[in-house]
């Protein structure tokens, strides 16, 4: 597992993503929440020639505070700051 996926469980995480738009500007977001699980998890994709023949994305689960559950494709532009470790 990649060094940005060692984050325990509970753990309150800022993640902010970029994507570009254009040449010189970035659409930016950042999300809120409680670690639920970090893992490596295959994508469906078969021209990666990877492990299994598959591509394999970091993948950030965390509950928001007003109890929606989203999933993250993090890649190296995801920035995952630590706001408050689990108890």
């Amino acid at each position: 597992m990649s060094q940005s996926l060692a984050i325990s469980v509970g753990t309150r995480v800022r993640v902010t993503q970029q994507l570009p738009r254009g040449a010189e500007t970035a659409w930016s977001s950042a999300i809120e929440g409680a670690v639920l699980r970090a893992r490596q998890a295959e994508t469906g994709s078969w021209f990666a020639h990877s492990r299994n023949d598959r591509l394999w994305l970091d993948r950030l689960e965390i509950q928001k505070d007003d109890g929606e559950i989203t999933t993250l494709n993090l890649d190296q532009f995801s920035v995952v700051e630590i706001l408050e470790n689990a108890s």
